[in-house]
């Protein structure tokens, strides 16, 4: 019998473990059951937060820049770089996790630190850029990010508008003569699991600015300004898939920077190599914290089991809890899956818990595909 070829390609699983800790745990409990189990791991992520870590535990090399975070504040941004591409995440300058406990600004947070996290990278010799955008604190439109980049965003006074969505109410200008020459050399890759539009009923505000800390009135100014924002940079734009990711940050790239946009779980499998590392595997253990309606929309399990599922490699998850159907996870490409949440019931203790019982939901899997 031919000797079993398991390749882990899991994404984190948010709030509990990274994803070079979901591939350790789960590579730990096969091993308890087949000792001699060849096993390569390749931790995934689809743009989000996590993204610069998956490329490196790939074999990128991790740098940091200090740039200004959400608030306004210095934070300390990494990105990854692999000879002339790099792999740049938004959430790293202007995520959710800079901003203190209880703590939202949805009017005022700025991505003007991704705009400086990208200068770093250009300033580094990058002729490539991936740019995952998710996790943001931020509703600006991208404006912060472009005038880090060197645009100029004024009022009917000739001033700078302030930081944040909010103020784009104010604009009146936008000039884009002073953005940095060297974007006009560089593939920058919108890297996303969202397509949502900029406003409206699927947009930015609406969907997504309630987890950022704005109130319905929030919301409601946020996506006026943002309309009036799109309507002197450019409207049609606003409407393309992408254009509301991240706060809107993916208009700012597409409108104004000649971004691409690619579903981010894509770019992500490219840029780690997981084609070659797939055309080794026998088995492939996929995952996340939550398999759910939202994976089958761009999140990375979904994204390697259909790759896995092209290859003709059988597919089985690991997650926290489990929301799909037999049914849905057969159409996903994926054989079965394993919750921790079948073997802790309680929420808490699953979470607080979960490198053990992955490792339990692993020698389950071992002995039902690799014995």
């Amino acid at each position: 019998m031919e000797t079993a070829r398991v390749l882990v390609a899991a994404d984190k699983f948010k709030g509990s473990l990274t994803a070079v800790q979901v591939a350790e745990r789960v590579t730990a409990g096969l091993r308890r059951v087949v000792p001699g189990v060849r096993v390569e791991t390749l931790p995934v992520a689809d743009g989000g937060d996590g993204t610069v870590a998956a490329a490196v535990a790939a074999g990128f090399e991790r740098r940091e820049a200090r740039v200004t975070g959400p608030l306004g504040d210095p934070v300390t941004a990494a990105y990854a770089l692999r000879e002339s591409t790099a792999v740049v995440e938004m959430a790293e300058a202007s995520g959710l996790q800079h901003l203190p406990d209880g703590v939202f600004a949805p009017l005022t947070a700025t991505t003007y630190g991704s705009g400086e996290l990208l200068g770093a990278a250009l300033d580094a010799g990058a002729t490539t850029i991936v740019f995952g955008v998710g996790g943001s604190a931020t509703t600006d439109g991208g404006a912060g990010m472009l005038a880090a980049l060197g645009a100029r965003f004024l009022d009917a006074d000739g001033k700078p508008v302030g930081p944040g969505g909010g103020a784009l109410a104010e604009l009146a200008e936008a000039d884009l003569s002073g953005l940095d020459p060297r974007l006009k050399d560089v593939d920058l890759v919108l890297a996303s699991d969202v397509d949502n539009p900029l406003t409206g009923p699927k947009g930015a505000p609406e969907v997504y600015g309630r987890q950022k800390g704005a109130s319905e009135e929030d919301i409601a100014v946020l996506d006026a300004a943002l309309s009036h924002y799109a309507s002197v940079l450019g409207p049609e734009t606003a409407a393309l898939p992408g254009a509301g990711a991240a706060g809107g940050i993916g208009y700012g790239a597409l409108v104004a920077l000649g971004a691409r946009f690619r579903p981010g779980i894509e770019v992500m499998l490219d840029v780690l190599g997981f084609a070659p590392a797939l055309a080794r595997a026998t088995l492939v253990i996929t995952g996340e914290g939550s398999l759910d309606e939202q994976t089958l929309h761009g999140k990375a399990p979904a994204g390697v089991a259909a790759a896995a599922r092209d290859a003709g490699i059988e597919v089985v998850a690991v997650c926290g809890r489990l929301a799909l159907s037999q049914e849905a996870l057969s159409g996903a490409g994926i054989a079965r899956a394993y919750a921790l949440a079948d073997l802790e019931p309680d929420p808490a203790r699953s979470m607080a818990e979960a490198g053990p019982l992955l490792e339990r939901a692993a020698e389950s899997i071992a002995r039902d595909f690799l014995s």
